[in-house]
């Protein structure tokens, strides 16, 4: 290759450029996802730039000392099939070390994830669509008025990482809006809508099971009014995948979630929205 390849970590300034790729690539971002990223590991963004102009992007993020999520593994198209893009993915691999690693990536590059050492664990599948009979959702609060102890115990049944500074900038930023569902002064469920590039996506939602779900999910989407959602839901739930077609959602694609290294203990049956594809 006579071009000259320069490979650098990216600024947290810089980390829109990966959404706006991400965008472009037809996944709809968040709105405001680059600013809720840069809190988890501001050092796990990077980019391939040819000739000084920018090829490839790619994130491994480090949650703790055990597990990092990898994502936004784009090149652009006219620089495929160069060995730009590998190069990029094993500096990403070497900033995350002896971690575990989870990605959630196309169907259609799992056999080359699983040549890379990454094996798959399930199938997520985004729905997505206008919500029809969306009635209830009048018992649940705000989100915000829920001790985030509470909050984070919940998260930790569902992530397996400690992703607190992430969690407090995700259900907080102006735009995101949170609810939760108490019975007998116990967490429920909970979850969060934002608005997207297309729409609106609820993610994450957690619950304990499908009633609550429901609640919490029909609180979310009476925020949203008639404006299109997505929900991104871990396929062995199958009360998730119930409740997404009960709303009228359709599945829309889906990717292939998998490890490198040993893969968490999940509590599957409370994941119906995943947080991110991008972020775990």
């Amino acid at each position: 290759m006579s071009d000259t390849v320069h490979i650098r970590p990216l600024a947290p300034s810089e980390i829109p450029l990966a959404v706006e790729w991400a965008a472009a690539e037809g996944w709809n971002p968040g709105l405001a996802d680059a600013a809720c990223f840069a809190t988890v590991d501001p050092h796990g963004f990077w980019c391939a730039e040819v000739d000084g102009a920018p090829a490839a992007v790619i994130s491994v993020v480090n949650y703790d000392a055990s597990f990092a999520f990898l994502g936004f593994y784009i090149v652009k198209p006219e620089q495929r099939g160069r060995g730009i893009g590998f190069r990029l993915w094993q500096a990403g691999l070497a900033h995350a070390g002896p971690r575990t690693i989870g990605l959630d990536g196309v169907v259609a590059q799992q056999a080359n994830y699983a040549r890379q050492g990454f094996e798959l664990a399930w199938r997520n599948i985004r729905f997505a669509g206008r919500v029809q009979g969306g009635e209830g959702g009048g018992a649940c609060v705000d989100l915000a008025d829920v001790p985030f102890a509470r909050i984070e115990a919940s998260d930790a049944r569902v992530f397996p990482a400690a992703r607190r500074a992430f969690l407090e900038s995700w259900i907080g930023t102006p735009g995101h809006v949170g609810r939760a569902l108490l019975r007998d002064g116990e967490l429920a469920g909970w979850g969060v809508v934002r608005p997207a590039r297309e729409g609106w996506k609820v993610a994450p939602l957690v619950a304990r099971d499908e009633a609550a779900a429901q609640e919490v999910f029909s609180a979310l989407c009476a925020q949203v009014g008639d404006a299109p959602v997505s929900l991104d839901i871990a396929e062995p739930n199958r009360a998730a995948e119930a409740l997404a077609r009960r709303v009228g959602l359709s599945p829309l694609f889906e990717t292939a979630r998998m490890y490198r290294g040993p893969a968490p203990v999940l509590a599957l049956d409370e994941i119906y929205g995943v947080t991110s594809f991008e972020l775990g």
